[in-house]
């Protein structure tokens, strides 16, 4: 007998989510992803798409430790929010 289909893409995402909410705080030492607001969602039962709001601005470096910590392929985008913010957004596999 086998699961409902994708049963094993929400234990991923979940695995990715908890990865994130354990980790972010000790790979971010400015403090610019953690604690903001942070949500995820499932694109066509396939993709998460992980998104930080509010960031006052994200390096190169710290792109790269959250992709690190995620431990999968991903992608990444930023994009202005405000003046002063951007929103940052990354997209996931699951496979």
């Amino acid at each position: 007998m086998t699961g409902p289909p994708g049963g094993g893409r929400q234990e991923k995402a979940n695995e990715l989510r908890r990865r994130l909410t354990l980790g972010v705080p000790g790979i971010d030492p400015n403090h610019r992803l953690a604690g903001r607001p942070v949500t995820y969602r499932v694109l066509d039962g396939t993709m998460l798409e992980i998104t930080y709001k509010d960031v006052p601005g994200i390096a190169d470096a710290e792109i790269s430790a959250v992709k690190r910590l995620l431990g999968v392929a991903s992608s990444c985008s930023v994009s202005p929010q405000t003046a002063e913010t951007v929103t940052v957004r990354f997209v996931v596999e699951l496979k």
